[in-house]
């Protein structure tokens, strides 16, 4: 669950409470993506729905996962107890296992590592990024009048991010 959850971690570099509390049902193997209720809440304390369209990596990891996951409703269920999610502090105990001292890396620093490549190195515009990411618009009106997606923009984003990962994996194999 942990190998799985790591892996899984940097391709849709959603909260880390997000990552382990994420239920099947949330997730939609055959139109590859998740649908969850963001855990920040946005102005007025209304809830938002996120979409993370899901790269084929992605996708193999889950359907690897399902299997093994057996009926629990949570994606990474606890080891412990299958009726809870994992521990907010596996992700990161696994990191400082593997000897990534904490100024290096954390469970939130997938996001922070993907919005800063995602705009500088593969120069995706920030806006876009920031909607996979599920940061409120930055808009006069927020999302009064801006509930802009660009779903298939981040559907290709996604999948281009998870191929640069792969490649640079290969490099250091």
């Amino acid at each position: 669950m942990v190998c799985a959850a790591l892996k899984l971690a940097p391709l849709v570099f959603i909260r880390p409470g997000e990552l382990r509390n994420l239920k099947w049902a949330e997730v939609d193997l055959d139109a590859a993506e998740l649908r969850f209720v963001l855990s920040k809440r946005q102005r007025g304390n209304r809830r938002r729905v996120l979409i993370v369209p899901l790269c084929r990596q992605a996708v193999e990891i889950l359907k690897n996962l399902k299997s093994i996951a057996g009926n629990s409703v949570y994606v990474f269920p606890s080891v412990i107890d299958s009726t809870r999610p994992l521990s907010d502090n596996t992700v990161l105990a696994a990191l400082r296992r593997m000897g990534i001292p904490k100024e290096e890396m954390c469970g939130h620093g997938f996001r922070a590592m993907a919005r800063t490549i995602l705009e500088e190195v593969l120069h995706f515009p920030g806006h876009i990024i920031d909607l996979q990411l599920g940061h409120v618009i930055k808009d006069p009106n927020g999302t009064a009048y801006n509930r802009t997606s660009f779903l298939p923009e981040r559907r290709d984003m996604m999948q281009l991010w998870a191929d640069y990962l792969d490649r640079l994996k290969a490099e250091v194999v």
